[in-house]
């Protein structure tokens, strides 16, 4: 499946449109797209359940402000990097709030559209959150793939690949259970194999 890292399903046109807050399907795109990652980060920096559903809702609330001004330029850097260092704010606060902290708040207004400004302002990623995010990144892609490809094939085709590939049974086991021929298991498998791969490409390459 090719070079995961360079995964950005945020690309310039999906950018325009999420400027349009009316634009719900925009944004459940993108919510679906990333909620999963942004909690997972969240979890794995250290914050229970409950602080990593806030950062969750706050980067992405932090996200839609931004956006009627929001100018993507690459040059200034990428989307997976300015929406880690929004992650990584949230979750300081979050540390912040647990502790007690007084000496470091956030407020909405030192939230930033340019990348070049918020990598000035913004507290530094920990090494560590990062490559945390860039692992959940990549599985983040291949999570959102198969659910894209899910909701487009049949469902008994999908449950022949789900048991074989995903939760690694066996293809007799498989059969069996199913009572179909071994041959339909290995079919399932190289059919939406292929048909995630092939989404995995156009969210790489291809506008939403």
């Amino acid at each position: 499946m090719n070079d995961l890292k360079d995964f950005i399903p945020t690309r310039q046109s999906l950018l325009s449109r999420l400027k349009d807050w009316n634009d719900q399907e925009s944004w459940k795109v993108f919510f679906d797209t990333y909620w999963k990652l942004i909690y997972t980060a969240a979890l794995k920096a250290g914050l229970n359940d409950a602080e990593a559903q806030d950062v969750v809702q706050e980067t992405v609330l932090s996200v839609l402000k931004s956006m009627p001004t929001f100018e993507y330029d690459s040059k200034k850097g990428s989307f997976k990097g300015w929406l880690l260092r929004l992650t990584n704010w949230r979750i300081t606060d979050q540390m912040r709030k647990r502790e007690r902290n007084p000496e470091f708040k956030i407020s909405e207004t030192d939230f930033s559209t340019d990348i070049e400004a918020l990598e000035a302002l913004a507290p530094s990623v920990p090494m560590e959150l990062e490559s945390i995010w860039e692992e959940e990144w990549e599985r983040n892609l291949l999570e959102a793939a198969t659910e894209r490809v899910k909701k487009k094939v049949d469902s008994k085709q999908y449950q022949i690949f789900d048991l074989h590939v995903l939760k690694d049974w066996p293809v007799i086991k498989v059969s069996r259970f199913l009572k179909i021929n071994p041959g339909k298991v290995y079919l399932a498998k190289h059919r939406i194999g292929k048909l995630i791969a092939r989404e995995i490409e156009i969210l790489q390459t291809k506008p939403l």
